[in-house]
């Protein structure tokens, strides 16, 4: 009974000790000569100077608790700035026997006036780079390797309760001296009240971006005995700029091993317009319509983890247009994307640059620079990508065409893709390709093929050019093939053949029958005639093959009331030169298709010559000569009296009156 009755007493008294202990230590041990020691040990784990301006406050019954003040960690040298981080005060207080049982419990976790100063110099050197020595760093990650949890693992805690987690009025600031950019956010407080495992916790953040107010409220949770693993609800507002209102609702998954995430995003409608110029900002995409930007919204289900993304249910509404899309990327270093694009209209026109003024200076290259190191395009990325997409469009305008149920697929592999199909409804007719694009090795090579039937010509030219030059229907079944992806490589190497087939038409601003009749009036230099001349047929057959950018017609041929016409010749896409001969047939009919005036004048051959751009035309007199047997006799004398002499002499005056060795078709 003694030893038991002795043994009661020494714990007893042990207890007792450590109890005054405990509550006398922190008054009879004076922490702040230690502060040069923990200065120096400090300093040299982090790898920089770390100075503590103001006092060390510690208690520990019942709470333990450390409060520091006016704290420095220092910038290495070489930097603008003094500090990388400084904070007014510091302070945690946590209850020490409960954490025996795995039951944390926190009063308070409190940071005043935190500021982080990041900067970049111009050799791109950080200041957060550096940190511990290398030996520090190699013990740290076989430290980290050897306590990373199993899979499936998670933190087992049986209780937690935190009274307070707050940072008031902090700051961070980027400066990057190389750019020349600086960036702040200012008055930045977090506050967390009432923490446990067992109900949402509470969150809401704010802070001003660049001046502007920027918060996040909302719930987290409940943890769970096992944060971790299993699953944590999120339901989120994201406030910016006065413009931006996000809405994040959802799940995230196992946390301490294979994240995964299951979320609702719900962007209210926006106009990125106003939001750049709240930000004092020009805006950044000059647009041919100024009223085009003004409305943003998305809806979408974004799931996933590490390795893959997919979303689905998403809408994105721009201005007029709305989109749906189902997408998913997985194998992010090879990424492999799906995607099924629904888009109900889109007026590709709005969005384009504004045209050009007239009489504008052209781009001029800098020194140095070539064609050949100008805009290289790098296709490394498309040959990783593995592709399988697929579009639909209900209307869509580009550079003046309208196109109704355009359907576009495109797959591919290790840079090799494949279109089949695009096809689409044109002007009353449809239209469909399929195409091959080939960029494994750095000059990439294309090849396409392209139908069109039943295509009303006069429109499609009129919304492309805004000219009226032909009209018609076309049919149409053209092959190509290219290299390179330069305007001028993919001339040079333009290779393919086809046959353009118009219909019941009409070329405008050309009298053809009058052109090779009566050469003076059609070329314009006799008497203007009344109303737009043009050329009615029925039908314009233009079979044509391409070799290494140099397009070939053996035979275009032209049928109309009043004439047959064939021309042969041949376009130099790279030269960007004509060289035609048009070969007229006056027949004997007068009607059809609205004309119905009598001609009458000699049928003359015309060369068509010169550049794309000043094209020019001329009578083939020599053609016209050898062409025409009665023509031959009346020069040769047979036949001949003196009065036909003065009339070929006339005839001839006045056919070759006024002409210089080419007249411009301008």
């Amino acid at each position: 009974m003694k030893i038991i009755k002795w043994t009661v007493i020494a714990i007893s008294a042990l207890v007792v000790f450590l109890a005054a202990a405990v509550l006398l230590l922190p008054h009879v041990v004076d922490v702040q000569k230690y502060k040069p020691r923990i200065e120096k040990m400090a300093s040299g784990a982090l790898g920089r100077p770390l100075i503590l301006g103001g006092e060390i406050k510690l208690s520990l019954f019942p709470w333990v608790g450390v409060s520091l003040a006016d704290v420095h960690l220092e910038n290495p040298p070489g930097f603008r700035e003094k500090d990388f981080l400084t904070v007014k005060a510091f302070d945690v207080r946590v209850k020490l026997l409960p954490l025996l049982s795995k039951n944390i419990q926190v009063k308070r976790l409190v940071l005043e006036n935190p500021r982080i100063f990041l900067e970049r110099l111009k050799n791109g050197r950080g200041n957060w780079e550096g940190f511990g020595s290398q030996g520090d760093k190699k013990v740290a990650g076989e430290k980290k390797k050897m306590e990373t949890p199993a899979a499936g693992g998670g933190i087992s805690i049986a209780s937690l309760a935190v009274g307070e987690i707050s940072i008031s009025d902090g700051l961070v600031k980027w400066q990057d001296h190389a750019s020349k950019e600086t960036r702040k956010v200012a008055d930045l407080n977090l506050r967390v009240r009432d923490v446990s495992l067992d109900k949402p916790i509470h969150l809401e953040l704010s802070a001003m971006a660049e001046g502007h107010p920027v918060s996040m409220e909302g719930d987290v949770g409940p943890l769970g005995k096992m944060p971790g693993k299993g699953s944590l609800p999120l339901d989120f507002v994201i406030k910016a700029f006065g413009q931006l209102d996000l809405k994040i609702k959802g799940k995230v998954f196992n946390l301490a091993n294979k994240a995964e995430y299951d979320l609702f995003l719900d962007l209210s409608p926006f106009s990125p317009r106003k939001l750049v110029d709240s930000l004092g900002q020009d805006f950044p995409v000059q647009t041919a319509d100024p009223k085009v930007l003004n409305h943003l919204e998305m809806q979408a289900r974004v799931t996933g983890s590490t390795a893959d993304v997919a979303i689905s249910e998403g809408v994105l509404k721009l201005d007029d247009s709305r989109l749906a899309c189902t997408a998913r990327v997985s194998e992010f270093s090879r990424p492999r994307v799906q995607c099924d694009l629904n888009l109900d209209q889109l007026d590709i026109d709005r969005y384009l640059p504004p045209a050009a003024n007239e009489g504008s200076e052209p781009e001029v290259k800098r020194a140095g620079e070539t064609a050949t190191t100008k805009n290289t395009v790098d296709y490394a990325p498309l040959r990783r990508l593995v592709l399988d997409g697929a579009c639909k469009v209900g209307k869509l305008k580009v550079h003046g065409l309208q196109l109704q149920d355009v359907v576009l697929k495109v797959t591919g592999k290790g840079g090799r893709f494949r279109l089949d199909p695009l096809a689409c409804n044109l002007y009353q007719g449809t239209f469909s390709s399929t195409g091959l694009f080939d960029c494994r090795q750095d000059t990439p090579r294309s090849s396409v093929e392209l139908q069109a039937k039943d295509v009303a010509v006069g429109p499609l030219l009129r919304d492309f050019f805004r000219k009226d030059l032909l009209e018609g229907t076309l049919a149409s079944q053209v092959s190509l093939s290219m290299s390179g992806d330069k305007p001028e490589t993919i001339k040079r190497s333009l290779n393919g053949k086809g046959n353009l087939s118009f219909r019941d038409g009409a070329i405008i601003g050309v009298d053809l029958a009058s052109m090779i009749r009566n050469v003076k009036s059609g070329l314009g230099m006799g008497e203007k005639t009344t109303g737009k001349p043009r050329t009615d047929f029925a039908e314009l057959l233009a079979p044509f093959t391409i070799v290494n950018g140099l397009v070939k017609t053996p035979g275009t041929t032209l049928k109309s009331p009043l004439l047959r016409l064939n021309a042969v010749g041949q376009a130099d896409l790279p030269r960007e030169q004509l060289d035609f001969r048009l070969e007229p047939k006056i027949v004997g009919t007068i009607k059809g298709q609205g004309d119905t005036k009598k001609r009458s004048g000699l049928a003359v051959p015309l060369l068509v010559s010169g550049s794309f751009s000043s094209p020019q035309i001329r009578p083939d007199l020599k053609g016209m000569l050898n062409d025409n047997e009665s023509l031959k006799k009346m020069i040769s004398g047979e036949g001949n009296t003196d009065e036909k002499i003065k009339s070929i002499k006339k005839d001839a005056k006045e056919l070759l009156k006024g002409f210089s060795p080419g007249k411009s078709l301008k």
